[in-house]
């Protein structure tokens, strides 16, 4: 995982396989989206069902206080959510991107023709502004298109259809609004691409699928128009995830977008897409990926690095959170909010005011729970702890090395020929082959089994170069083991980092144990290699810990 490719500079376009820079750079875009900004989202408000989408929680808020103090909350809201502190931290932690969700109910009058609301364009254009100042790409991400594309709370639909490929005066102003998009934006370099249409079209929508790729010709068509410079980006059917229904590459700067969630971060559950981008010689993008723990986080974006994908993290700021960088503080009384939404006693509009500006007050960056442990997981920029089983991806003899490969392997990296285990032994070993062999969740943890010569490689960062830290640091290296019992006394690792040795490891006992190395790595800024190697065993590992 080098974090390299990272400079801003100029229009991004494609070139093949690869993205490029203003100055013909490769490029990966590794970014955050602002999710629940312009189309707020019920579950980032820890709101239930019937306060699921952005027409809901404003029919609520009306409700209970009325239409003059809602319109007042909403003001302020747009204002707060995202502000020039948030862009400024961003670009501070080393993001170089950030996706824009953009609901097209908070950005143009209903109906025909299509006209901009002039408040929360400027706020768009502010937003773009910071993103130059700061160094950040902005890719427009077209999340709730008119009369909606998915057909669920995530488009803000109206009556959970994706009314878009059915009423003929939606698609038409989903076209005009992207070409008027594209005319306000069209010299604005830091904006990295268009974002047409987010997760379109889920599986029991699908006899809709042939009207997708025409629809986004003709939306090209319209952008061509005015804007011959920006990067089309290209999402898949079913949750960006089916590309069965590209047919062909109709513009030369186009990139193909699918998103990650939950599933296990290793090649198998992406190799379609990096057959996709032999296919359709395009660069690709998991524009979407995140809403687990922060080991999935150290793999799964680790897996998009190593294979040269740009990736957009989900979500920069939600509610009551310990996944996302910022947590915003639950309101005191919030639960009367959510009872009243599920049929319980109404608040009176003075309670509930109140309950709503202490939100307002709350979702300021400077007033949010920041995780910084989150944004080092997504860098795997030390102080971090890294899961054995998320070593290199870069393929045998680069990330690993394994001298007698498992005869059956449980666990996924299957065809690394790695031992890969449930710590749970027999009832998870039995769970995860009645999934199917790829079940992830929260809590999930598994290890690493070693014979002696075998090796496993984990790349990571120290410093921030979002924030240009030079110098050195010093680091702890801690490890969990164990051994079998028939091993005990017997397993060993020797650990280094960079080619350097820092100490060995003793694996004596069958119960885990943490080993602290007793040698410090004392680091420069930027990416080094850290490589544990049995020396007796097996050996089983856990993790590695960077501290």
């Amino acid at each position: 995982m080098v974090l390299t490719k990272n400079r801003v500079a100029g229009f991004v376009r494609a070139e093949g396989r690869k993205l490029v820079n203003g100055d013909g750079e490769e490029l990966i875009l590794r970014g955050v989206g602002l999710g629940s900004w312009f189309l707020p989202e019920g579950y980032m408000w820890k709101f239930p069902e019937q306060g699921d989408r952005p027409r809901r929680i404003e029919r609520m808020i009306e409700e209970l206080v009325g239409p003059e103090k809602a319109a007042q909350f909403w003001e302020t809201y747009y204002d707060r959510y995202t502000a020039e502190s948030d862009i400024r931290q961003i670009a501070k932690e080393g993001f170089n991107s950030i996706r824009i969700p953009i609901n097209a109910r908070a950005f143009i009058e209903d109906g025909e023709p299509v006209r901009f609301k002039a408040n929360n364009v400027h706020r768009l254009d502010l937003v773009i502004d910071w993103c130059r100042q700061y160094n950040v790409y902005a890719i427009l991400d077209l999340h709730g298109a008119p009369g909606g594309q998915t057909g669920a709370n995530i488009d803000d639909s109206e009556n959970d259809q994706p009314e878009l490929f059915t009423n003929e005066t939606y698609r038409r102003m989903t076209i005009e609004l992207w070409r008027q998009l594209a005319d306000r934006y069209k010299d604005e370099w830091i904006v990295a691409g268009y974002d047409l249409l987010n997760e379109p079209l889920p599986d029991w929508n699908a006899a809709l699928n042939p009207q997708l790729m025409p629809l986004y010709k003709d939306i090209v068509k319209a952008i061509r128009e005015v804007d011959r410079m920006h990067m089309i980006i290209l999402e898949g059917a079913h949750w960006s995830t089916d590309w069965s229904i590209f047919d062909e590459m109709f513009d030369d700067n186009i990139q193909l977008q699918f998103h990650k969630y939950w599933n296990n971060p290793d090649t198998e559950s992406i190799q379609k897409y990096i057959d996709g981008r032999e296919q359709w010689n395009a660069p690709i993008f998991m524009g979407e990926g995140g809403e687990n723990n922060i080991d999935w986080y150290s793999g799964a974006f680790c897996l998009f690095e190593d294979h040269d994908i740009s990736w957009n993290f989900w979500t920069w700021k939600k509610m009551d959170t310990i996944n996302s960088p910022c947590s915003v503080n639950r309101p005191a009384g919030w639960d009367r909010l959510t009872a009243y939404l599920t049929g319980g006693e109404r608040p009176s509009a003075a309670e509930a005011e109140q309950i709503l500006w202490e939100y307002l007050d709350n979702i300021a960056l400077e007033k949010c729970t920041y995780h910084p442990e989150v944004v080092n997981a997504l860098f795997r920029r030390a102080p971090v702890r890294i899961p054995a089983i998320f070593y290199g991806y870069q393929g045998e003899e680069t990330g690993y090395h394994i001298g007698t490969k498992a005869a059956k392997n449980v666990g996924f990296r299957v065809n690394d020929g790695t031992d890969i285990r449930f710590i749970d032994s027999e009832r998870e070993v039995a769970n995860f082959q009645h999934n199917g062999g790829r079940p992830w969740n929260m809590d999930q943890r598994l290890y690493v089994q070693l014979a002696a010569g075998d090796w496993l490689a984990y790349d990571f960062t120290s410093g921030n170069s979002g924030s240009g830290d030079i110098g050195t640091s010093s680091y702890v290296v801690e490890v969990r083991v164990r051994v079998t019992d028939e091993q005990v006394g017997k397993g060993a690792l020797t650990v280094s980092v960079d080619g350097r040795s820092i100490g060995a490891v003793q694996a004596e006992e069958s119960e885990w144990t943490t080993v602290k190395l007793e040698e410090a790595a004392v680091l420069e800024a930027g990416h080094h290699r850290i490589v544990i190697e049995a020396a007796g065993g097996p050996v089983q590992v856990e993790w590695i810990n960077i501290t």
